[in-house]
């Protein structure tokens, strides 16, 4: 019942991959890096210093380092040790007891080790979102892409996969970035993917999908900063409503308030997650990294905070996910507080439902 000892295999290359059925593109502000199960136990089934596991880990290595670059969160699992039977549950019949409890096994292994703002879950199935918290983090940075790498390709990265496609995330599997018992297995994953849940792709391909996306982010940066700065110059009303008097603020806020108000009761009648003005400022917070009370309700959440297009893309994308029909260029055009509530509280409808089985839980 324990794992087998993996004999040396040629890493599947970019030529190699079945063709995907699914035309998805990778997007550094949708997406999230999975790195499955990269730890001591399972890294060491391997043969040391030979394929598949050599290309592996500096495939991951080099995988992380530019998502890193690209602003894509990375997200680890990793399996307890000196687990109970209650624990294991039917995982006891077909591996036996698993990882042991000293330390050796369960660390990740030092050349990809996380670093202090990423984040690692407990994983206790073979897919990362069971008993996980996993759809929650992705829901609240308001991304639906998910990038699957580490082992064994065909248990837990694809049984991943397959939960985000049914969760409605997009997986991208990097065929080399994954590795498993044997050739066949890979392979057999790889092509599972492909024709069933996700996008295959080499390492590669995804990296440079994923520089084109932040290439044309930057542009639309650029393009928001010129429109921006062209309207200031043109017009002394904007910037006159933009500063406002404290007066005018608070009448302002109270509006946004009582509009909030009526608008949550008719959507919570609905059923759906109502949007509110002080939901969206913790929102807007958080991608911020401030407190709520440090987003004032007339504040340039472009200019004066520094909020950029990726950032903003990702709460267009979150919003309309809760049914409110709004634009990228919407958001752009009047970038405070109380102009999103405005917009958003008149074009709000129903919320798609979003079942969620699993308590927050940090692992």
């Amino acid at each position: 019942m324990a794992l087998p000892s993996i004999l040396p295999y040629t890493m599947p290359t970019a030529s190699e991959l079945p063709e995907n059925k699914v035309s998805w593109s990778p997007d550094p502000k949708r997406a999230v890096l999975l790195i499955h199960d990269m730890q001591q136990y399972f890294v060491d089934a391997f043969t040391p210093g030979e394929s598949p596991v050599n290309e592996l880990v500096a495939n991951i290595s080099m995988l992380r380092k530019q998502c890193v670059e690209f602003g894509i969160p990375v997200v680890y699992t990793a399996q307890p040790g000196g687990q109970t039977l209650q624990q294991r549950g039917l995982l006891q019949d077909f591996w036996g007891a698993g990882i042991n409890g000293g330390p050796y096994q369960k660390r990740i292994i030092e050349e990809l080790a996380p670093e202090q703002q990423d984040i690692v879950l407990t994983k206790w199935r073979y897919s990362a979102f069971r008993k996980t918290n996993l759809l929650e983090l992705l829901n609240g940075q308001g991304r639906d892409q998910l990038i699957v790498c580490g082992i064994y390709a065909h248990i837990g990265c694809l049984l991943t996969a397959c939960d985000a496609f049914m969760q409605e995330v997009e997986p991208f599997f990097v065929a080399d970035a994954v590795a498993d018992f044997t050739l066949e297995h890979h392979r057999m994953a790889i092509k599972y993917a492909a024709d069933r849940c996700a996008v295959a792709t080499s390492m590669q391909q995804l990296l440079d999908k994923l520089r084109t996306a932040q290439d044309a982010a930057d542009q639309a940066d650029q393009a928001l900063n010129e429109a921006v700065i062209t309207t200031g110059e043109g017009g002394g009303a904007e910037s006159g409503r933009a500063a406002g008097t404290a007066d005018e603020s608070a009448a302002a806020s109270d509006e946004g308030k009582a509009s909030a108000s009526d608008s949550t009761q008719a959507l919570a009648e609905d059923g759906s997650l109502p949007l509110t003005l002080d939901l969206i400022r913790e929102q807007v917070a958080e991608l911020l990294q401030e407190s709520p009370a440090e987003v004032g309700d007339h504040d340039d959440l472009v200019h004066e905070k520094g909020l950029d297009s990726i950032r903003i893309m990702s709460l267009v994308e979150r919003w309309r996910y809760t049914g409110a029909g709004i634009t990228f260029v919407e958001l752009a055009e009047r970038p405070t507080l109380i102009d999103w509530w405005k917009l958003l509280s008149s074009r709000s409808l129903p919320a798609l439902p979003n079942t969620d089985y699993f308590a927050w839980r940090r692992g």
